[in-house]
């Protein structure tokens, strides 16, 4: 088994990686870097796998798997040439496929083959078995590669304090044994500190609760439509505080999307939905009637807001805000950001918030990583204890000999045999 990592040895996001065996090859993520401009033209950005642009006989190029719905990982996949197959999780895909309407992102595939936790794919000589892990994407996979007698470990992204912890949990205690190769991302090491412990999805419940009965007005929490922990953590909390949690139509699609019933039934049929001017536009240009059809017991319209403002918490955007602004609700609001905070130096952000604060709309921020603490990184490390392990996802490759044992790091576009 031969491998080389494309992208993602030196930065977080943009991975893919190219395994060969016995003539073989398959691709591990094909994402787009996170520094990338969304408006470029990302074909340049295409790893050089051969395959991806054209077909060249004898096509060895058997399959892409795609780890989790989050773009830094599957932002790339739509350049792919069509005839390759493309692997990703059913309910990840069904989440792409209802926010393709939504989204500026290219769209993966119409036709992809999917993946399931514990349920092994075999394509040419490679066995590739998915891990369901804990992730703030639902539906995140990490990957066992076996072939030619060698085992291959990728974690893709994956943390120990989600809703879904004891997928990490189950892990530690009947980790996949004889791992030749493990590469784990870093993307928390140089951020935190090494010793630092996050907070649980479940504990953030109890401080945006304690918010919401604080705000004499409207509650806005900036948050991601695709974390799907998050959401359900504040719907949780405007429970305990005697609020209605209100969405908009994209994500209303997300959550329907993962066909959870838990979810649909405890989060989306109990929640009211606004939709922003630009989605009303959407609908239009893309014909979306039937889809925002079934919504209309739920709508809240923008004349509705001053009357429930100080009884709601709305999933807030910065594309909102004109819409709330001409309606007239946001005086004694209060925002809750909860995102990751490195987001806060960009300066379109920083001045929205400036802008906010000048309104007199204040700003708490409860948030936790989506990403493995160093802590539970050293854990997960130990468990599968690798004959070698190889960073990637990280900007800290120098830091790993510091934290974990039988560290090997290697170099974007470096061919190596495991």
């Amino acid at each position: 088994m031969k491998v080389c990592i494309h992208r993602g040895t030196q930065q977080i996001g943009g991975t893919c990686i190219e395994i060969e065996s016995q003539g073989a090859r398959i691709v591990l993520d094909v994402g787009l870097p996170l520094d990338a401009d969304p408006n470029g033209d990302h074909k340049t950005l295409l790893p050089p796998v051969q395959g991806f642009r054209e077909m060249v006989p004898p096509f060895s190029l058997k399959a892409a798997f795609i780890s989790h719905p989050h773009q830094d990982h599957y932002g790339l996949v739509h350049l792919v040439n069509p005839l390759v197959p493309i692997y990703m999780g059913e309910a990840a895909y069904s989440i792409l496929h209802s926010a393709r309407h939504f989204m500026h992102a290219g769209w993966p595939t119409d036709a992809p083959h999917f993946m399931h936790h514990g349920q092994a794919i075999q394509v040419g000589p490679f066995t590739v078995t998915p891990y369901a892990v804990d992730h703030s994407a639902f539906d995140a996979y990490a990957l066992l590669i076996e072939a030619g007698g060698k085992r291959l470990f990728y974690t893709a992204d994956f943390r120990g304090h989600g809703n879904t912890s004891y997928r990490f949990e189950n892990l530690l205690r009947d980790p996949p044994r004889d791992i030749d190769v493990l590469l784990m991302e870093g993307s928390t090491i140089g951020r935190d500190g090494d010793a630092r412990r996050y907070p649980t999805e479940a504990e953030l419940i109890a401080p945006m609760a304690e918010v919401m009965r604080a705000t004499p007005g409207m509650v806005l929490t900036w948050a991601s439509s695709q974390n799907i922990d998050r959401i359900v953590s504040l719907s949780k909390a405007c429970a305990q505080a005697g609020r209605t949690l209100v969405i908009d139509f994209y994500t209303a699609e997300v959550l329907r999307a993962t066909g959870n019933h838990s979810i649909i039934g405890g989060v989306l049929d109990k929640a009211r939905i606004f939709v922003p001017k630009w989605q009303r536009q959407r609908v239009i240009d893309k014909a979306l009637f039937k889809e925002i059809g079934r919504y209309y017991p739920q709508r809240l319209y923008p004349d509705g807001l001053p009357a429930v403002k100080d009884k709601v918490t709305l999933l807030y955007r910065q594309s909102m805000f004109r819409d709330l602004a001409k309606a007239d609700c946001l005086s004694g609001a209060h925002l809750v950001y909860s995102l990751w905070e490195g987001y806060l130096e960009q300066a379109s952000l920083k001045s929205h918030l400036a802008e906010l604060g000048e309104m007199g709309i204040h700003r708490t921020n409860i948030h936790t990583s989506g990403h493995a603490s160093v802590p539970d990184l050293r854990r997960f490390a130990k468990a599968l204890a690798p004959k070698a392990l190889v960073p990637v996802h990280t900007f800290q490759a120098g830091r790993y000999p510091d934290l974990f044992e039988n560290v090997v790091p290697r170099q974007d576009g470096e061919w190596w045999e495991v």
